[in-house]
C-alpha cells in the first residue's frame, strides 16, 4: 500500500528513512531546518513508501509574494532525491512522482525546483514524464581510494607547480582549529565582496555558529596559515557517510601565495587518512556552467558525472495566472519564472 506524507524535520520518519537509504549531509533534518532559517522559508521533506521501498526528497516551502500560493526549492547544496528502490523499478519512480504532484498541489505550493544530486543518481525518465529535466554540465570529483599517486597524477601540471610554490613560501594547513573560526569567516566575506555575490551569499555570523552546533562532528573547517601564522583563507567542508563536499572556501584579500590550491591538496589528503570516506565532490562552476571555477575544480581531479536540476508545474492553473501559460523556454531557463 503507497504512503505519501509531507514531514516536518522533528518527525521522526524523516530521521527514520535516512537510515534506510544512502544520503548526504543535504538530507539531513537539521541541515535542512538551517538553511531553511535564511530565506524564512518552511523546511520539509517529501516522503514516498511502497512495501519496503521508500523515497525522500527534502524542501523548503516559500510564500511566494503578493499571493496565497507557495512554490518548493531544494536547500542549498545536492539534496537531490534518495530511495532504496532499484533505478529499473520506474513504476514505483513514475508513481512517486505522481504522488509528489498531487501531494504538494492540496498542500497549495505550484512549482518545485530540485536540484539533483550528481553522486546519488535516480532515474531520469520518470523524472522527464512528471516534469523537466535539465542538464547543466558536469561535477568534479575525487575517488579518495585511488593512491596518493594517482590523485597526484590527476592533477594538473600548473596546479602541481603552485602547490609545491605555497609549500615553499612556508604555508601550512590546520585542521578543526575553531579559534581560526572568525578569522575565516572574515576571508569568506571579503571572498564576496571580491567576486560581487549577491547579498544571500553573505551569511550572518549566527550562521556559521549555528551550521558547526547543527552538524557537529560532520563540518570541518580547514585553514591556511602563512610563515607567521596569518589566516590566508580556509575551506569548510562536510564529511559524512561516505561523501566530502567543499561546502564553502575562501581567500583573503592580497597575496595568498597558492594558498587556495595547498587547501584542495590538503583536504583530499585528509579525506584519504582520516575518514572513512570514498568520494570528495569539488562542485562545479556556476549554476553548472563549464566556466573558469569548473576549470580550476577540473584541473585537481578526473572525475565527472553530470549535474540536473528537476522542473514540475505541480498547480497548472496556479501557475498560469502568475506566468501564463508554461513554453519550453520558460521551463528550461530560470524557473520559475514568477519570480
Amino acid at each position: 500500500m503507497a504512503e505519501a506524507a509531507i514531514l516536518r524535520p522533528d518527525d521522526g520518519a524523516w530521521a527514520d528513512t535516512l537510515t534506510k537509504v544512502r544520503h548526504d549531509v543535504y538530507h539531513l533534518p537539521e541541515y535542512v531546518r538551517l538553511d531553511a532559517g535564511l530565506s524564512e522559508a518552511r523546511p520539509i521533506a517529501f516522503r514516498y513508501a511502497e512495501a519496503d521501498r521508500v523515497l525522500l526528497l527534502p524542501l523548503l516551502l516559500r510564500q511566494v509574494p503578493d499571493t496565497d500560493f507557495w512554490d518548493a526549492v531544494s536547500p542549498y547544496g545536492y539534496p537531490g532525491p534518495v530511495s532504496n528502490a532499484a533505478a529499473g523499478d520506474l513504476g514505483f519512480w513514475s508513481r512517486a512522482w505522481s504522488a509528489f504532484t498531487d501531494l504538494m498541489c492540496a498542500h497549495g505550493a505550484i512549482t518545485a525546483f530540485v536540484r539533483l544530486h550528481p553522486l546519488l543518481p535516480v532515474p531520469a525518465s520518470p523524472l522527464s514524464s512528471a516534469g523537466t529535466l535539465v542538464r547543466h554540465g558536469e561535477t568534479v570529483s575525487i575517488d579518495l581510494r585511488d593512491t596518493a599517486e594517482e590523485m597526484w597524477r590527476q592533477t594538473h601540471r600548473s596546479h602541481r607547480n603552485q602547490i609545491g610554490k605555497a609549500r615553499r613560501a612556508g604555508i601550512t594547513v590546520v585542521f578543526d582549529d575553531w579559534t581560526r573560526y572568525d578569522e575565516w569567516i572574515s576571508t569568506y566575506h571579503a571572498t564576496m565582496r571580491r567576486v560581487g555575490a549577491t547579498a544571500f551569499y553573505f551569511f550572518p555570523t549566527t550562521y556559521f555558529e549555528e551550521l558547526r552546533a547543527a552538524l557537529a562532528g560532520k563540518t570541518h573547517l580547514a585553514v591556511a596559515l602563512s610563515e607567521t601564522g596569518e589566516v590566508l583563507g580556509g575551506n569548510l567542508f562536510f564529511a559524512y557517510n561516505g561523501l566530502m563536499h567543499t561546502h564553502l572556501q575562501s581567500t583573503r584579500d592580497g597575496p595568498i601565495n597558492h594558498a587556495d590550491k595547498l587547501l584542495y591538496d590538503e583536504v583530499r589528503t585528509w579525506g584519504r587518512t582520516h575518514h572513512a570516506t570514498t568520494t570528495y565532490h569539488l562542485g562545479g562552476g556556476v549554476g553548472g556552467a563549464e566556466d573558469s571555477l569548473f576549470r580550476y575544480k577540473a584541473a585537481f581531479s578526473s572525475g565527472r558525472q553530470d549535474f540536473h536540476t528537476w522542473r514540475a508545474i505541480t498547480d497548472p492553473r496556479a501557475y498560469e495566472k502568475l506566468a501564463g501559460p508554461p513554453t519550453p523556454e520558460a521551463l528550461q531557463s530560470r524557473f520559475p519564472p514568477y519570480r
